[in-house]
């Protein structure tokens, strides 16, 4: 889904839980309350992230009707948000080293309030549009902002639990959306919805106000004396050696390009996290995350109804996530990846057949429902995390922005195809045809991984890399 899309150079400097078992087995210190406050402000883009692309689903009901939209409006009003949000992603790391991580994430907040504002206020479809579009802008960015800021300010003790906040919030933004949906369901309004967004957007302005910037930016542009000061929370013994393992990253990340992600040693590992981002939106997340209403709609005869069974979903994406990121160390990401995609496998064949009953009423209403939660479940404690994580831990260091940037850059892409096309499919092959397409899709994907994905947990790059070309000769 889009919530579960996060930036490979947020994990540029290797990941929290592996770095902490490299210095102890200990308990991870506390971040500094300094620290803490910047990375919540942060997160609040992975909030806004969530919230902006959960609430047009309950909104479209209401809208589709006040503006006499058909399929293809309703469908361009979703896909807006995401065309927006490819471009930003595309931009967001220019736009980062440009400005600095911090002034970045001011700008993004002042986007999203004016785009929340300009969609409550809207008057006609165009204008829905286009704050759409500049909401996906302000999302795009932030999606590759946020987590890098996190990461880069953060303890590297720390690293990977604040990281992982702003994974969770924007499933708790998902959910928050189609609670605040409901709570307006009954009046029909879709305003006030799309306009909530100001409030988290203005909160997460005025907490950057204080924030410092990264003291990574601040190092690769000789502001050393800065960047010190911005690592206040370290000693100053641990402060000069952050500073000198940045400048030794720097170095290594100049001697790669573009170009050298055609190196032959690097294919299995792209192969890898583009498959992983292509399969994470194929299998149709977001086909339910933007239109569940609309799907349910027919199943319990009124808006209403349809909106509030999208909350029990939204509950169960956000405490799974939860769950699945507490405990991906100890479980394991192979088992939990094809485990989870064998089971939403099973829950899309289930809705097929669901959908093919000649009644969807009573008893196969509430299967629906069940069937919709567990493959949201599945997908969240699989796919959901494994592009992130994927994309963290398969790349040499060096070349792990550019390279999961390529699979960032899939994910929008396909995401944008699914939200352009969702309703004309179930328009010309029904709710049936389209959950059998993305069971096909899904199952593909089974094999796929099954044949690329080795067990990462508890390995070294080195050793990572070693089972993926050991896989790779095997197919080959």
């Amino acid at each position: 889904m889009a919530a579960q899309d996060g930036s490979g150079r947020a994990q540029q400097h290797g990941s929290g839980r592996a770095r902490h078992r490299e210095h102890g087995s200990g308990r991870a210190p506390r971040p500094g309350r300094g620290v803490g406050v910047a990375t919540a402000v942060a997160a609040g883009g992975g909030l806004l992230f969530g919230y902006d692309t959960g609430v047009i689903s309950g909104a479209l009901l209401f809208v589709a009707p006040e503006f006499g939209l058909g399929d293809g409006g309703r469908q361009l009003i979703v896909s807006g948000l995401l065309a927006g949000a490819l471009v930003g992603a595309l931009a967001g790391g220019a736009i980062t080293d440009a400005l600095g991580r911090r002034r970045t994430l001011l700008r993004v907040a002042a986007v999203f309030l004016v785009g929340a504002v300009l969609s409550g206020l809207a008057p006609g479809p165009g204008t829905l549009l286009a704050a759409r579009v500049l909401l996906g802008l302000a999302i795009g960015v932030s999606s590759v902002c946020v987590p890098l800021y996190i990461a880069e300010i953060a303890p590297k003790e720390s690293r990977g639990r604040l990281v992982s906040m702003n994974q969770f919030l924007i499933t708790v933004g998902i959910l928050l959306s189609y609670l605040v949906n409901s709570l307006f369901a009954e009046a029909q309004s879709w305003r006030w919805p799309l306009a909530l967004a100001a409030v988290p957007a203005l909160a997460m302005l005025v907490g950057l106000a204080g924030a410092s910037e990264s003291p990574r930016w601040l190092v690769l542009r000789g502001r050393d004396d800065e960047a010190r000061a911005a690592l206040a929370g370290r000693s100053p013994a641990e402060a000069e050696a952050e500073i000198a393992e940045i400048r030794e990253a720097a170095r290594e990340e100049a001697r790669w390009s573009w170009a050298d992600l055609r190196r032959p040693q690097l294919r299995p590992a792209l192969t890898l996290g583009i498959g992983v981002a292509a399969v994470n939106q194929l299998v149709g997340v977001n086909a339910i995350i933007y239109y569940a209403p609309t799907i349910l709609e027919g199943v319990f005869g009124s808006d209403t109804g349809a909106i509030l069974a999208t909350v029990g979903i939204g509950l169960v994406n956000t405490v799974v996530t939860g769950i699945a990121l507490a405990r991906i160390d100890s479980w394991g990401r192979r088992p939990l990846l094809l485990g989870g995609v064998a089971v939403v496998v099973a829950a899309l064949v289930a809705l097929v057949v669901l959908f093919l009953l000649p009644t969807r009423d009573g008893v196969v209403g509430v299967l629906i429902v069940v069937a919709l939660c567990v493959y949201i479940a599945a997908f969240a404690a699989s796919l959901g995390i494994a592009i992130w994580l994927v994309n963290s831990e398969v790349f040499p260091t060096a070349v792990r922005g550019k390279a999961a940037g390529l699979g960032a850059t899939t994910h929008w892409g396909l995401d944008l195809v699914i939200a352009a096309t969702t309703l004309t499919l179930i328009t010309s092959l029904g709710e049936s045809g389209l959950f059998a397409i993305f069971a096909v899709i899904g199952a593909a994907g089974f094999v796929l991984l099954y044949w690329l994905m080795p067990e990462t947990k508890g390995r070294s790059l080195e050793e990572i890399d070693a089972s993926l070309r050991a896989r790779a000769g095997r197919r080959g």
